[in-house]
This record gives C-alpha cells, structure tokens and sequence, in this order.
C-alpha cells in the first residue's frame, strides 16, 4: 500500500514537471541590436551628412561598438531581466560614391554576445553565449546600402535626400545576433551646414517581417524611424575640423504605436575629427557613448563606440 502511495506521488510530481515545462513557451532568438550605423563617408555615427559629391569617389571604414543590457524584458509583476547582458560587435565596410550618390556594403561582426537564461510570463529565454572563441568566423546580417541627394548643394544649408537599406540574413537566431529573414529599411534623409553649425535627421520606416506577437520584448513587425543630430564645427587646421554633437534616435512598432514597451530611443554624444578638402584621401576618426532612453525593446543601457575612415572625393 505504501508503495503505491509512493508510486503514486512520484506520478504525479512527473506530471506537473511535464505540465510545467510544456508551458514553457521557448522563444526563438532575433536580432537585438538596434544600433544601425551610417554608410562609410555620411559623417555622423547614424544619421547622414548627404555630402556626395564630384566623380567617382568613396570610402572604407573599421568601427567597434559595446552595448550594456542591449536586451531587456519586462515581466507583468514588474521584474525585468537582461536576456543579453552584453554586446560587442566590430564592423568592415565600403562605400563608392558619384555625384550625389552612395552604394555601401557592411558586414557586422559579433565579437561577443552574452546573456543569461530565464523564464518570464511562461515564455523560456535562453541566453547567447558568443565570443570569438567559439564562433570565430562568425559574420551577421549584411548590410546593403544606397543613397541619394536630391535638393540642395553638398555644403549648403540644407540638403532632401533618400536613403534605402537591404539586410541580408546570416549567423544564427538562437545567438540574438539575426532575425533570420531579409529586412530593409527607407528613409526621408536631411542635413545642412550653416557657419559653424551641423545638423542632420531621418524619418523611416524599417520594413521588418518578424513579428512574435505577444512575446516580451520581442520584434512586433516593421517600425517608424526617427531621429535628429547637430553638432558645432571647430577649426583644428585649414584642412581639418572636430564636430561636436549629439545624435538622438529611435524606433516604435506601428503594432503598439510609441506605446513604451515597443518603442526603443537612445542618445549619443559623438564627436568626429575629419578631412575638410573637396577633394584627394582624407581621415576621419569617430568617438561616441551613449544612454538608452528606456529599459525595454532593445534599449541598452548604454553604449560606448569608435570608427575610423579613409575618404575620398575627386573633383567632377
């Protein structure tokens, strides 16, 4: 008789292990990385300087970036937890440009993505765990990329453009570092220079097919774009110059339209030294840290970055 109250007991503990782990949603991993740099040349770390100009010209680019907690999720009773504690990507892109076009190609490189597992609202996160390492040949979404201006001169004071985005898919979705389908990204391009003053500034849309509907922190579908920079620009010598400056950005899900938890924004300080002759091989070197305005969505806590460039335009 004991026994088969002990049997029974050990049957029943096996069914709600088994009831409990079946309402485990696993959740299949996507791309956290908000961060979509710039094109080779464009001037500020995301937004755009759209001043293409002369023949056939072009640059070559090596940026580095770390984002803090770069993926959050919030629970309904409040908590939050870090699914991707952190995030280190390095980047090796190219630009040509003629006239007052771009034509760009990125890889993106994690060199470390890292997290932690955990269990919230029934659905199962299960954490990266991505280094050079273990992935040491490991290249993510690629990044097509062109540009076009279409008001105003290269230098004037304000510049329309347009600005068109294809990501092809690469690496893995369980490592957070791909959604695992093409995306692209258009957008309303604007900048302009008066005097010492710089500005720039996008309105978009990124055409997202990823939608994981009710899951936490999760894509929701394609999204608007947003965001604004100005900087001042300082004389270091005849032929070169340090920009100073902010660059704000974001994204919201039209599903859950700037509701806060589909809705990502940070903030950056950057600032630039570069090249200011119209034509011939010029440096630019790039430094920037930032904030995340919020905690979810794929809002890091911050986010640290550099970049260095060759450049060139040549006279038409």
């Amino acid at each position: 008789m004991r026994s088969s109250r002990t049997s029974g007991a050990w049957l029943l503990t096996g069914v709600l292990c088994a009831a409990g782990a079946m309402a485990q949603v696993p959740v299949e991993g996507f791309n956290a990385e908000r961060f979509a740099p710039s094109a080779p040349g464009a001037g500020w770390f995301v937004m755009d300087s759209l001043d293409m100009h002369g023949d056939l010209g072009g640059a070559l680019s090596f940026a580095a970036r770390y984002a803090r907690d770069p993926l959050r999720v919030r629970a309904a009773d409040g908590r939050t937890t870090a699914i991707v504690t952190d995030s280190a990507y390095g980047q090796i892109a190219g630009a040509v440009t003629w006239r007052s076009w771009r034509f760009s190609v990125a890889f993106d490189m994690p060199l470390a993505v890292k997290g932690r597992t955990a269990t919230l609202d029934g659905y199962r996160f299960t954490g990266p765990d991505v280094d050079l390492g273990s992935h040491p040949d490991t290249v993510s979404d690629v990044q097509l990329g062109v540009e076009t201006r279409l008001l105003g001169d290269h230098a004037g004071a304000f510049r329309l453009g347009l600005g068109a985005q294809l990501w092809i898919p690469s690496g893995k979705t369980e490592e957070y570092v791909t959604d695992g389908t093409y995306r692209g990204m258009v957008r309303v391009l604007f900048a302009g220079d008066v005097r010492w003053f710089a500005y720039a500034g996008q309105v978009g849309v990124h055409i997202r097919p990823r939608d994981d509907g009710g899951v936490p922190g999760a894509p929701r579908g394609s999204e608007l774009l947003f965001g604004a920079a100005a900087g001042a620009k300082l004389l270091v010598t005849e032929t070169s110059r340090v920009v100073v400056g902010p660059e704000v950005y974001g994204a919201t899900a039209f599903d859950g339209f700037f509701k806060s938890e589909t809705t990502s924004a940070e903030a950056l300080l950057s600032a630039r030294y570069e090249g200011t002759r119209s034509t011939g091989a010029q440096l630019r070197i790039k430094l920037g840290a930032g904030l995340g305005l919020g905690s979810q969505f794929g809002t890091p806590s911050w986010r640290v970055l550099f970049a260095i460039e060759m450049f060139t335009h040549n006279a038409p």
